[in-house]
């Protein structure tokens, strides 16, 4: 079953349905105390009592943790950040006082929507096996969560006598304060617990600050445990990395008019102290709160669906261009031909820019022997990014969507690169491959430098979770070292045109896949309608998936000319919005 969804209205069914697929102890028993665990006595203690009386679930709304969290309108969120506050509580005594972050945050979404995932002690995602928890509890009845929240205690064998140690971050958005008192009653409920509330921050910088709390003072301590500390780390390592290089003019970025935007000239102004060479020049940068202009018209998400430039850029040819969301966790870069036409640079050329140069470094280190170079792709890729990538002779390993299945699949490799195609994704390196790097004497200059420039690498990667600042610093890098403009850059290998378009449908669990989510399973028979589109266009492929973060259907095509992908994908777009029930008065126009 899949819990990928955010939420949707219904009359029932979708609670019952997840309690089965995942069961505690048989079942999810909601009429049962006991009286050993958390919460447990009968009746529950007063505090928990009104806390969970001030924090009622809405009507008629069902919620799923998925790849993105919860997401959903920020107007029916209330309940599930209380209910998230004492699931994380949870989970830090679970882990012996461990540090669990907690990002309130909707990413590209539109300002109106908000969001919430947790973080654990590595900077990684939640456990998945804690995914169904967390969709259980955001959906229990009121009166039965203390009864499941003692069940849930001693399944999962957690010792309250742990302490708890909770990370808060939010992004810019208006509902964000609300949101995080919620948060803190869930974990006052819990009985308490040390909070770090750091505001305002990107994503990443959560990710960071959790790894870097839970490893100071060991051997694996991945940096100082502040923002300055995330943003010091990156600067020396680019500055490093680039010593003496000529800077190739200013980069120009759109900030969505999200977190981006402080965190940008944060880092802007410590390149400037570092001397680097690099400047950057900030648009859509207006974090006001209230005002809608969050991720609308501007942002990766906008320029990766739109295949267009976002509102207030209005570059001169070949200028250097990139996009940030709104969390700050992706980015994809851009430029205006001689001949005035836009050019994408997304996720799939950031994966194979880096692999080039990756490669060039393993192979100058002398450790193309010892070190296992792979890139992680989903079924977005382009078609010619891939077999690039493999001319390369690098191995790709293709992932259902979702960071988690990337971050997952990349960590098998000593230097492994994964890319979503919109722009979410990082580099890790192995300890394996580090502790080689630390070890090897090099027996020529050329080895010295190329064994220094990776091992710079690993500092400047965010090694948690996807990064736009550090994956801008990374692409920087090449482009420098390479002395390229985004032209030389593109010249790698020429995309097949390509469209992704979002059909609203009444239920997107309706659509089921397989095989890395590139074919349909459910609805039954449309994969085979789809397959007869896509034979009737040279080099066409087409996919269907429902959206991990967004109550829709995404439909991806490609072809061999530009006419003939947006043909397939407004073909596709049509037929699936057909089948699901879509209503004839408002289908859009566009589709075939």
């Amino acid at each position: 079953m899949r819990l990928d969804l955010y939420h949707h209205h219904t009359s029932g069914g979708l609670l019952e349905a997840v309690s089965a697929a995942y069961p505690i102890q048989g079942s999810l028993d909601t009429t049962r105390c006991i009286s050993s665990s958390l919460l447990s006595l009968q009746p529950p203690p007063p505090s928990l009592s009104t806390f969970i009386q001030h924090h009622p679930p809405p009507e008629g709304v069902v919620y799923g943790y998925g790849t993105a969290g919860f997401r959903t309108k920020a107007a029916v969120l209330d309940s599930v950040l209380f209910r998230v506050g004492i699931l994380a509580v949870l989970r830090s005594k679970k882990l012996e006082g461990k540090a669990i972050g907690v990002m309130v945050t909707a990413s590209h979404n539109p300002e109106e929507d908000n969001g919430v995932k947790l973080v654990d002690p590595t900077g990684d995602m939640l456990e998945p096996s804690w995914e169904p928890h967390a969709t259980i509890m955001a959906n229990t009845p009121l009166s039965a969560l203390p009864q499941y929240l003692s069940q849930l205690v001693q399944t999962l064998k957690i010792d309250l006598a742990h302490p708890a140690h909770i990370i808060i971050a939010r992004d810019t958005r208006p509902s964000g304060p609300a949101l995080v008192a919620a948060l803190k009653d869930g974990i006052d409920a819990a009985g308490g617990a040390k909070v770090d509330d750091r505001e305002l921050g990107t994503t990443p910088v959560l990710h960071y600050l959790v790894r870097a709390v839970n490893t100071e003072g060991t051997q694996e301590a991945y940096g100082e445990p502040t923002v300055e500390g995330y943003t010091d780390k990156m600067v020396k390592a680019f500055a490093t990395l680039n010593e003496g290089k000529p800077a190739l003019g200013p980069l120009l970025v759109d900030c969505a008019n999200g977190i981006g935007a402080p965190a940008l000239e944060s880092l802007s102004a410590a390149l400037r102290a570092a001397s680097a060479p690099l400047v950057l020049k900030s648009v859509n940068a207006d974090v006001t709160p209230g005002l809608g202009k969050l991720n609308n018209a501007c942002g990766a998400d906008f320029v990766k669906t739109r295949q267009a430039l976002p509102g207030g850029v209005s570059p001169p040819p070949l200028q250097r261009c990139a996009s940030l969301d709104g969390d700050a966790d992706r980015i994809v870069y851009y430029y205006v031909d001689p001949r005035g036409t836009f050019r994408l640079l997304d996720g799939d050329k950031i994966a194979s820019l880096l692999a080039v140069w990756i490669i060039e470094l393993v192979e100058k280190a002398g450790l193309q022997e010892q070190a296992r170079v792979g890139v992680v792709q989903t079924a977005y890729a382009n078609g010619c990014s891939s077999k690039f990538i493999r001319s390369q002779n690098v191995p790709i390993k293709v992932v259902s969507t979702g960071v988690k299945h990337l971050h997952h699949a990349a960590q098998q490799f000593s230097i492994g690169i994964y890319f979503e195609a919109n722009g979410h994704g990082t580099v890790l390196f192995s300890p394996e491959f580090q502790h080689l790097l630390s070890t090897t004497s090099p027996s020529t200059p050329a080895q010295q430098t190329a064994l220094a420039h990776l091992l710079s690498l690993t500092r400047l990667s965010n090694q948690t979770v996807g990064d736009a600042l550090s994956d801008l610093l990374l692409v920087e890098s090449v482009l420098l070292h390479k002395q390229w403009g985004p032209a030389e850059w593109d010249a790698l290998y020429e995309d097949f045109p390509n469209r992704l378009v979002k059909v609203l449908v009444p239920d997107r669990t309706a659509f089921e896949t397989t095989d890395a989510e590139r074919r349909l399973v459910k609805p039954v028979g449309l994969q085979d309608r789809v397959d007869e589109l896509v034979g009737k266009y040279a080099d066409g492929r087409s996919f269907v998936r429902p959206s991990g973060t967004e109550d829709c259907v995404r439909v991806y095509a490609e072809a061999a000319r530009r006419g003939q992908a947006d043909e397939l994908a407004f073909k596709v777009a049509g037929l699936v919005y057909d089948i699901a029930g879509g209503d004839a008065l408002t289908r859009p126009r566009e589709f075939l």
